[in-house]
């Protein structure tokens, strides 16, 4: 008998799994939000620790009234009140790799209370800490502060001169004195501007050998010197200099009663949030956040702020996110970073390799071949950082084990073949959410790196992938329903093809293009395929014909099963397009989606007909012919339909439309030609290498036209670039140009060291970016490792 209760009964069960499912779902959604809003919070303020360091130097000033007081008594209490439980001070108590950096701090908060007469006790439990760890100022393997070997055995001496009680053994002392002598010996040999800068920057250690006239040369429109609170309380202790004092006094205004060991950090903080959460590939979930920042930045580029321009990873920072962005900016600012101009700052001449690596990433984004600042940059950096793959400067912003595979990656992926969801993978993997750098001591900021920005990345990006593999499923059940699987060579194609896809348009909401991109891709490979190697002459025409005369019937028309199956599959792909194109558009594209194809298979079977009557065509033949029938055009231009704005009905007339699917098309072409000339040359298949090789007489080696279309191809590459980002005067929305910049990175990548299908470390990159989730916990058990 039916009944109402055992029937809820029964179904109770199931209710509750859904219901429970979808609460997992609403926790998961509205952690992922929460994380965003509070990563957006951060772009409102740079969160700068304190340094007890530099707060040190600062207590240490006299007072104008009384040489035998403090200036800033405050500072002197909050030094009092912040000493660490070990009896050390300084950002980070115990840190294994950082106990130089405890030692310096810990011994000039003594001496400044020492000056004071204040604080036994705590003096007392510091002398302890130093006594206790004094070795590890002697071991290779720490972290060492900028100009640590000068500046420490200096407050050695103080401190002894003062009586204080300081036994590290004579060992330990003889070699620190020993490293302190060497290293100024090293410099004053070299007598260079770098080293003289290097001098003025670590002022604190040198006492009464500075010269202190000298190095207000160093002094900024804030006051500062080198924006080291430290640096310039010595300095103010000398010269009284007022622009010092008013520096200083902003500071305990800003921090309460210490100061941190840098300052500002504004303008490269908030650079530093916008490209880590690019290069995490989250930068959309912050498109207003990003844009007020980048905006701002470009004021200040224009209007010269000096804080933009004086430090050179700020600077390479600026350049590179606001010309990839569209803004139009001034070379000129780089061009102080030539070689020489860098070995003599403080950054070159401390050996930045993290100055370095931004300056190479910003001399990557040439846009015209005239660009020689640019070009002379990417030369010089790019033997810096080969030069220093085995052996890492720390200093500067960077203080992880990380770096190396952040210079390895980008001098083996050039900016051209990176593709932002590769790149991204590697990246989350390899993030540290220490936020700890380290200057002349140690410094956290919350904007550089925190576990927010990797928690919200990893969820996004399994999102992602999820997204993916629900994707490459309906790929290939399309691939069986179009009866392609029984095609020569398409099975063997189709994880590429989505894998392209994919990384090519990695936005989640753009999935119908990254689905079409992929079909057209796979299906442009067949008929490449069929063209190529064995499709029969009278097969090759009927194809076109039957393109040519649409409406037909199979059973008659077709010569062949494969013509069958091949035709079927393009008009039902241009019938797929027309129809979603209609609902974003609101007009018929099928004469537009079905010429471009026709542009296709016509070239094809030209350059079959050479092959099969041994025709020698010219190079400017080969060139017209071939930069269509590489097939590119199927793949891109009828996703200008599906990614977003309205466009008009002759977009394909375009002029800057034309040109720039030219560039592509040359760029693909090229590459080809030129991993793949061997294996085309032994099957009796000319290309354009080999073309110049016959056309050159004799004149001209392979290497030689190589390289000759190495460089044609660069140059193209880059005019491709500048009309992507250049915004003035474009009637090409910026995501439809940005489709011929995608596929042409995809095509550097694939070509990169093979001619594409056969590069076998794609099959490994693809399986990891499709088949294996990202584990937040195991990247924060790793980082804490480390």
């Amino acid at each position: 008998m039916f009944s109402l209760s055992s029937t809820a009964s029964a179904a109770s069960p199931i209710l509750a799994v859904g219901l429970n499912v979808e609460k997992q779902i609403n926790r998961k959604t509205l952690s992922f939000e929460v994380t965003i809003e509070r990563i957006k919070k951060m772009f409102d303020k740079v969160e700068l620790s304190v340094s007890s360091y530099d707060t040190a130097w600062v207590a240490m000033i006299p007072s104008p009234i009384s040489s035998s007081s403090p200036f800033f008594p405050q500072c002197v209490n909050w030094l009092l009140d912040n000493q660490h439980f070990d009896g050390s001070w300084g950002l980070t108590q115990g840190h294994p790799l950082l106990m130089k950096d405890s030692l310096l701090s810990t011994l000039a908060c003594i001496l400044a209370l020492k000056q004071w007469g204040v604080g036994e006790k705590q003096m007392n439990r510091g002398l302890q800490f130093i006594e206790s760890n004094f070795a590890l100022a002697c071991d290779e393997k720490q972290h060492s502060p900028i100009g640590f070997d000068i500046i420490f055995p200096s407050l050695i001496e103080q401190a002894q001169n003062l009586d204080l009680n300081i036994s590290p053994g004579a060992t330990n002392i003889k070699e620190l004195r020993h490293k302190r002598e060497l290293e100024l010996q090293r410099g004053y040999a070299s007598n260079s501007e770098g080293w003289r800068t290097y001098l003025a920057y670590i002022s604190e250690g040198l006492g009464k050998s500075q010269d202190w006239q000298t190095i207000i040369k160093y002094q900024r429109k804030n006051g500062s010197l080198f924006n080291s609170p430290a640096t310039t309380a010595v300095a103010f202790t000398h010269l009284q200099n007022s622009c010092c004092l008013s520096y200083l006094q902003s500071l305990l205004e800003m921090f309460g009663n210490a100061v941190p060991t840098v300052c500002s950090l504004d303008i490269y903080a908030r650079l530093c949030m916008v490209e880590t959460l690019e290069r995490l590939g989250i930068s959309r979930h912050f498109r207003e956040e990003i844009k007020a920042v980048l905006d701002e930045t470009y004021r200040y580029w224009l209007q010269g702020e000096e804080d933009l321009f004086q430090d050179s990873t700020t600077c390479a920072l600026a350049f590179r996110l606001l010309r990839v962005n569209g803004y139009n900016i001034s070379l000129d600012p780089l061009s102080r970073y030539s070689e020489d101009k860098f070995s003599n700052s403080l950054g070159g001449y401390l050996k930045d390799v993290g100055a370095a690596l931004e300056l190479y990433k910003a001399s990557e984004i040439i846009i015209d071949p005239n660009e020689s600042v640019l070009l002379k940059l990417n030369s010089w950096t790019r033997q810096i950082l080969e030069q220093q793959l085995s052996s890492f400067s720390l200093y500067g912003h960077t203080l992880y084990k990380n770096i190396e595979h952040e210079v390895k990656s980008a001098l083996s992926f050039p900016y051209h073949a990176k593709l932002d969801r590769l790149s991204e993978r590697r990246a989350i993997e390899q993030y540290k959410p220490d936020n700890v750098r380290i200057l002349k001591t140690s410094y956290s900021c919350l904007n550089l790196a925190n576990k927010e920005f990797l928690k919200l990345a990893v969820e996004d990006f399994n999102i992602c992938q999820s997204i993916y593999i629900e994707e490459y499923k309906q790929f290939e059940r399309w691939t069986v329903e179009r009866r392609l699987d029984k095609v020569k060579l398409a099975s063997r194609t189709t994880p590429y093809c989505y894998f392209s896809a994919a990384v090519a348009v990695p936005e989640p909401e753009l999935s119908d293009a990254r689905i079409s991109w992929a079909k057209n891709a796979l299906l442009i490979t067949v008929v490449d395929d069929f063209y190529d190697w064995w499709g029969s002459e009278e097969e090759m025409i009927n194809l076109i014909q039957l393109v040519e005369k649409w409406k037909i019937d199979a059973n008659i028309d077709c010569c062949s099963e494969s013509v069958e199956i091949i035709f079927s599959a393009i008009r039902d792909r241009i019938s797929e397009i027309v129809k979603e194109a209609f609902k974003r558009q609101g007009h018929n594209v099928k004469s537009d989606v079905t010429d471009i194809w026709l542009d296709a298979i016509r070239n094809m079977c030209k350059e079959a007909e050479w092959s099969r009557t041994k025709y020698v065509p010219t190079m400017d033949e080969y060139r017209k012919n071939g930069y269509l029938s590489i097939a590119l055009g199927p793949i891109v231009l009828p996703l200008f339909f599906l990614v977003g704005p309205k466009l008009p009905k002759n977009i394909f007339q375009v002029p800057q439309v034309n040109y720039m699917f030219e560039l592509m098309n040359a760029c693909g072409r090229l590459l080809n030609d030129i991993r793949g000339f061997k294996r085309e040359s032994e099957q009796g298949k000319l290309n354009a290498v080999t073309l110049r090789v016959l056309q050159g007489g004799g004149d001209i080696t392979e290497e030689e036209a190589i390289k000759e279309i190495e460089k044609f191809i660069a140059d193209k590459t880059r005019e491709l670039l500048r009309l992507v980002l250049q915004e003035k005067g474009s009637k090409i929305p910026r995501v439809c140009r940005e489709l011929f910049w995608r596929m042409t990175k995809v095509l550097h990548l694939f070509y990169l060291k093979d001619d594409g299908y056969t590069s076998v470390g794609l099959v490994d990159t693809a399986t990891a970016l499709f088949r294996e989730p990202i584990v937040l916990k195991e990247l924060l058990v790793e980082a804490d490792k480390n």
